[in-house]
């Protein structure tokens, strides 16, 4: 069978597209391009926007045309939530977050049916109850095509339940990959030859909650690292702020992590904060901060705002624009709030332009790039650790530890940890020489 895989969303979804890869090539079928004569086309699909579904929505129509005959099979998030809308498109086979092993199984059979009749079979359905379910949905791990770090999921599941968030009506309660199997997974990548691997869930904080004796996520780390060799580093994928407490950071800083951390913020105001039902003040947000600047000095720190959302009002605005520039973060993801029918948001009085979101959006990314621009500057004379991943005409690209995209001149870099002494700036990048 030949295939194609598209892929909408976070990283989660790039995570478990590269483990339905890694399944379909273990059973002798070929990855190709669009266009290259597909049987199937496998989308995983994105539903945390009325935007996310737009685009499923147009890149399913648009593979269809440049595959003609090639089966639609689609999963993921948007097809959990959304399953019977889903189904007009045609899919022939349509599974939701769960079960990626029977997914697999069902697009090998529909494209083994196909070439033998040259029929379509009948659709395979297969969305389940996402808050039934009992078990970690284990995938194998490893790097998304062509990147020379790993990716190791652990976790999956939310219930934080935040107002304007449908993730959890697609992924269900939080389950996790006990911390045996974290560790044997790690000390496989890490055999392997990764020296990095990012720790990755839908909501990583909560690992270990539904687990017997309620481990906490340095539990799980705390396994992996002594796990892996010396020279393998984790990184950790986004944090909630109210699980970076004075004990998680006393342990984690004797652990072999990278020294960037993202915390998701979504808003600056209090008031903001608790219309979305986040469950952490922006003191306590900036405590948690500070713990991690304490441990690990110099440290990168990210994270996601969301602004317009419903109520959001100038001044509650100003709060979030004034409270950005305290933080200092290396790195803002901003976004414009989406109204996503399904959640509690959706139906709130108040609801803010779009006009105004997007020009509230380039005044926060217009400050967010001003500390960008500060932080990058404070690295330079320093000297960095950097996993290079790509080579482009005579430069080598990578991340430092810090998450720092590094540029260098030289070759045959790629795969490889090097000390690079850091001189300059060019635009997001830092520059340097190979040590």
């Amino acid at each position: 069978m030949r295939y194609i895989i598209a892929t909408l969303g976070c990283k989660v979804n790039q995570y478990e597209s590269e483990a339905i890869d890694q399944l379909l090539r273990a059973h002798g079928h070929e990855n190709v391009e669009s266009g290259a004569g597909a049987d199937a086309i496998v989308v995983n699909t994105c539903a945390v926007t009325a935007e996310g579904v737009r685009k499923v929505r147009q890149l399913c129509r648009r593979l269809e045309r440049e595959n003609p005959g090639a089966a639609l099979c689609l999963c993921g998030c948007w097809t959990q939530v959304e399953s019977a809308a889903a189904a007009e498109l045609g899919a022939e086979v349509l599974f939701g977050t769960g079960d990626r092993q029977g997914f697999v199984a069902a697009v090998e059979r529909t494209a083994a049916l196909r070439a033998g009749d040259g029929e379509p079979s009948a659709p395979i359905r297969s969305v389940d109850d996402p808050f039934r379910r009992k078990h970690f949905d284990e995938l194998p791990a490893g790097a998304y095509a062509g990147h020379a770090r790993a990716y190791l999921k652990i976790q999956d599941g939310c219930d934080n339940f935040c107002s304007y968030c449908v993730i959890p009506y697609a992924r269900g309660r939080v389950l996790s990959l006990s911390a045996e199997k974290c560790a044997a997974a790690a000390a496989a990548l890490d055999t392997r030859g990764y020296r990095e691997i990012v720790v990755t869930g839908i909501e990583i904080a909560s690992w270990g909650k539904d687990l017997p004796g309620r481990p906490g996520l340095i539990d799980a780390l705390e396994a992996m690292g002594a796990a892996v060799g010396p020279e393998t580093r984790l990184h950790l994928g986004s944090l909630e702020p109210t699980a970076v407490t004075d004990a998680f950071v006393e342990r984690l800083r004797r652990l072999p992590v990278n020294p960037h951390f993202h915390l998701s913020l979504q808003s600056g105001c209090d008031a903001t904060l608790k219309r979305m039902r986040r469950k952490y003040t922006r003191s306590e947000y900036f405590a948690a901060l500070e713990r991690l600047r304490e441990a690990f000095p110099g440290c990168s720190l990210t994270t996601d705002l969301i602004v317009g959302f419903p109520g959001e009002d100038e001044a509650e605005f100003r709060e979030t624009l004034d409270f950005l520039r305290r933080c200092a973060f290396a790195a803002v993801h901003v976004f414009p709030y989406s109204r996503r029918p399904g959640t509690r948001a959706a139906d709130f009085p108040d609801q803010v332009s779009r006009e105004e979101k997007a020009r509230r959006v380039a005044a926060a990314s217009a400050l967010a790039a001003e500390t960008g621009r500060a932080y990058r500057a404070g690295l330079v004379g320093a000297t960095l650790s950097v996993l290079f991943e790509t080579e482009r005409d005579g430069i080598c690209l990578g991340h430092a530890e810090n998450y720092a995209e590094v540029a260098v001149p030289g070759t045959k870099f790629r795969g490889l940890v090097k000390k690079v002494k850091i001189t300059g700036i060019q635009g997001e990048k830092l520059v340097g020489v190979a040590l």
